[in-house]
């Protein structure tokens, strides 16, 4: 059967169903084994990060599993130092929120409340009391067993969560040295597998998604370590009692831009309202000025200097790429949902390239003007078809 442009068609057409039901059938799995998939992607993004240590010291002169060693060390080194500072830091500051509750309760029932009652008019002091609360809950007894019965459920679950944890917890580290050990043979495998006749695109691609992703993991990891520093150590200077935990929390976050800050300026003007018992203006004006120091180190050092402008991925998309993974694919999709965005980004780039230069775009083509023709704003007008002197246009 000769090669038509219809059957041409038609055979591009099949490919293209072919890989969409290929792609269709790997969401399927993915969204299907997302509850055993967690200590994997974390293993995989470990040794992706690793790797390019791993070549240096190849390149050195060391040999590979040497080289996997010394990374695979110093990972733990450095979780084990983070541990042993971060996390007594931690459990002091959450002592001191729970020693705090009472106040925090005192200052919500007594102070927030009768002033967002006496501004709205909506009566919400009554509707907390503990009176009322067991009346309605005696009234929807029914409503309330429910409840009940379906807490203890996930009670009784949670401890299979637990192990599940713990065994996660332990695979991370097994399946990260694996992974540094043969991240080039994935490589070369998955490489192989790609058609001749696109091995040039894909290989193009994968090393922009490589840079798109180093950028943004590698720096972004590092930014919000530093603005996790900065946030914790001024607010903790000002005088803050829960500045080292609003910092941290604020840091973690702060891969969303503004979410970070505005996340930590809420919370530690709500623990300056509590601890000062009142409108600190000294108090509250300090912790404004660390957020704005950190936002104008963010803004003007670290993202230019770390990050870059290569990532190209909006606020709104990073929003919209974490709830979207988490909706599809539990705290799986949480995880690879700002590296996919980043990839999807790059793949967007290259077929807005190939949309430009499209017949699709361009149209048709420029027409051959030819002598004697009119044409209004630079259009051929297509009913002058001869000439002034009366010559077909297919003689010209």
């Amino acid at each position: 059967m000769p090669d038509t442009p219809a059957t041409l068609d038609i055979a591009r057409f099949l490919r293209r169903l072919q890989w969409g039901l290929v792609a269709f059938a790997a969401l399927w799995l993915i969204a299907l084994l997302a509850p055993i998939l967690t200590p994997f992607v974390l293993a995989a993004l470990l040794g992706w990060l690793g790797d390019p240590l791993v070549d240096r010291l190849e390149r050195s002169g060391r040999s590979r599993p040497v080289a996997v060693t010394l990374v695979f060390v110093l990972m733990v080194m450095l979780l084990v130092l983070v541990v042993l500072i971060l996390v007594p830091m931690v459990e002091r500051q959450v002592v001191t929120l729970v020693e705090a509750l009472p106040q925090y309760r005192d200052w919500f029932m007594e102070t927030a409340l009768p002033w967002v009652e006496a501004r709205t008019g909506i009566e919400i002091t009554s509707w907390l009391d503990p009176q009322r609360l067991f009346e309605l809950v005696r009234a929807h007894w029914a409503q309330a067993g429910g409840v009940a019965t379906t807490v203890f459920g996930y009670l009784s679950s949670s401890g299979f969560a637990f192990l599940t944890w713990m065994a996660n917890i332990v695979l991370v580290p097994i399946l990260t040295f694996y992974f540094l050990r043969d991240w080039d043979v994935l490589v070369e495998r998955v490489a192989t597998m790609i058609p001749r006749d696109h091995i040039g695109t894909v290989s193009r691609l994968a090393r922009e998604s490589d840079e798109v992703l180093g950028a943004f993991l590698r720096g972004q990891f590092i930014v919000m370590l530093a603005l996790g520093a900065i946030y914790a150590i001024g607010l903790s200077i000002v005088g803050l009692n829960l500045g080292l935990l609003i910092g941290i929390v604020a840091g973690l976050i702060s891969f969303v831009p503004y979410l970070g800050a505005a996340t930590g300026i809420v919370l530690a003007v709500l623990a300056a309202l509590v601890q000062s018992q009142g409108f600190d203006v000294k108090l509250l004006a300090l912790v404004g000025v660390v957020f704005t120091v950190g936002q104008l180190i963010e803004s003007y050092i670290l993202t230019p200097r770390i990050v870059g402008d290569r990532i190209g991925l909006h606020p709104v998309a990073v929003i919209f790429a974490i709830m979207a993974g988490g909706q599809l694919f539990g705290f799986v999709g949480m995880l690879i949902a700002l590296p996919v965005a980043a990839v999807g980004n790059v793949l967007l780039r290259y077929a807005h390239e190939r949309y430009t230069r499209s017949r699709l775009y361009a149209g048709e083509g420029p027409k051959i003007v030819l002598e004697g023709q009119r044409s209004a704003g630079g259009i051929v007008l297509e009913d002058d078809i001869g000439s002034a002197d009366g010559r077909d246009g297919r003689d010209a």
